[in-house]
């Protein structure tokens, strides 16, 4: 009596064994193999930013250095650990640039962020082409300007002899000088960072608008839904992976709350209300000659924004969405 094998069927389509992808997906050599051409592509930015990010960012050891550029250098100044991270906790100047800065930005978030939406639904809606185009260039016209000439058209508009001021006294009030008010600085920084910005960023929401599938607002419109009702069913959840990747980076750059527009604002307002995280690394670092000091708070903004970033892309799976990178 032979011995009988068991063999277990091949179903029709399986790889040999050895050659299917596991659970994790392909591998790095097939990955390599099929992506190689779009690597190539790659390759001349990664040289840039390799070359202007990464090497320089090695250069931030000296915030745990007694750092003298002059006379040690890098390799040769002491290292002292977390001195210089200790000090600035003990700095009030440097506490302040910290509560300015995370205010700002949450300020922002909430009054900022909303608003480049907005304008692309509101530019969509318009049916005319030709208006359509001559509203998307007035309000992307701002963006190309400077922070000095931004800072000077709102000087003329809403300072202390600009044309609000002027209308005020004509009409026997107060005049108001809306520029050197620090109690309204942070309204003031926003509606500027709005009336430069928003513009463009409604171009990538205009983009993903042009993505939805018009026949969903056709059959919407069948059903008897209202303009509110497509909006808030279709365009909405048509455009939360965009809003979401976008706030995701937008957390992770919100601590760059603009560094020429406080400058140029500072003497204005005073620096209890414009001292940020940049401009204090160039006051106490640059200015002072103290580069490991400044240094250290750098790098501690560089920290508090992957940190943003970390929690942000969390909150991303949460509501199902990739974010900036997957869970696997």
């Amino acid at each position: 009596m032979g011995l009988v094998t068991a063999r277990r069927p091949i179903r029709r389509g399986t790889p040999p064994p050895g050659t299917a992808p596991g659970p994790a997906g392909p591998s790095w050599r097939a990955k390599l193999r099929r992506d190689w051409p779009l690597l190539v592509m790659n390759l001349p930015m990664l040289l840039v930013v390799a070359g202007f990010w990464w090497v320089p960012a090695l250069g931030n050891v000296i915030a745990f250095q007694d750092y003298d550029p002059y006379v040690d250098g890098i390799l040769g100044s002491p290292i002292i650990g977390f001195t210089n991270f200790a000090l600035l906790f003990e700095d009030q100047q440097f506490l302040r640039a910290m509560a300015n800065t995370l205010s700002i930005t949450a300020f922002q978030l909430v009054f900022y962020f909303p608003v480049p939406i907005m304008l692309a639904l509101l530019l969509n809606s318009i049916v005319s082409a030709k208006l359509r185009a001559f509203v998307q260039g007035v309000v992307y016209l701002p963006f190309f300007f400077s922070w000095v000439l931004v800072v000077a058209i709102f000087q003329q508009m809403f300072g202390g002899a600009g044309l609000l001021a002027q209308l005020l006294r004509e009409r026997g009030y107060e005049a108001l000088d809306w520029m050197t008010n620090s109690d309204t600085f942070i309204l003031l920084i926003t509606s500027q960072t709005i009336w430069k910005d928003a513009g463009w960023g409604a171009i990538i929401f205009l983009a993903a608008l042009s993505t939805i599938d018009p026949n969903l607002y056709e059959a919407a419109a069948v059903d008897g839904a209202r303009r509110w009702r497509r909006m808030w069913h279709i365009t909405l959840p048509g455009l939360r992976p965009v809003i979401v990747l976008l706030l995701i980076l937008r957390l992770g750059d919100s601590l760059n709350v603009g560094f020429e527009q406080f400058m140029l604002q500072r003497s204005a307002v005073g620096s209890e209300a414009s001292e940020v995280f940049d401009t204090f690394v160039y006051w106490s670092g640059l200015r002072t000659g103290d580069l490991g000091y400044g240094a250290a708070a750098g790098l501690f903004k560089g920290l508090v924004g992957l940190l943003l970033i970390l929690a942000a892309n969390r909150v991303a799976h949460a509501l199902g969405e990739r974010g900036v990178y997957s869970k696997s």
